[in-house]
């Protein structure tokens, strides 16, 4: 069993979150599952990521020293997730390479911005390899 059922980042439209996610996820192999005007769930066979407005009706905001890092199946896919979400108006924040300095040698990741400002890594050998 997982020890996380989902996460969540706030956006201010859901359609113009989706209009981001819905390429950036296809690179890594997870698909869009269900949106509505408040949320739109991805994931392989069940929601784990989700993007909402806000429950509270405030102004969503990007969280300062947290990122979501997505499993990559290989160094090619970290790559294609990185072109795509800087082809789609994120900004990169951490270009594709080795992470030598993580626990594990052979770590292949990248960081991006989405144009929400949430921080998100696509990652290939990491914890849950």
């Amino acid at each position: 069993m997982n020890i996380i059922d989902h996460l969540s980042v706030g956006v201010s439209s859901v359609a113009e979150g989706t209009a981001f996610y819905n390429e950036v996820m296809a690179t890594l192999g997870y698909d869009l599952i269900v949106a509505t005007d408040g949320f739109a769930a991805y994931g392989k066979g069940a929601p784990q990521f989700l993007l909402m407005t806000p429950y509270d009706g405030r102004l969503f905001s990007a969280g300062n020293g947290v990122h979501i890092a997505f499993a990559a199946q290989s160094a090619q896919a970290v790559e294609s997730f990185h072109q795509q979400a800087c082809n789609r108006g994120g900004r990169c924040v951490g270009k594709p390479d080795n992470r030598p300095a993580y626990p594990k040698t052979d770590v292949y990741a990248a960081f991006v911005r989405d144009p929400f400002g949430n921080k998100l890594e696509a990652i290939f050998n990491g914890f849950s390899a």
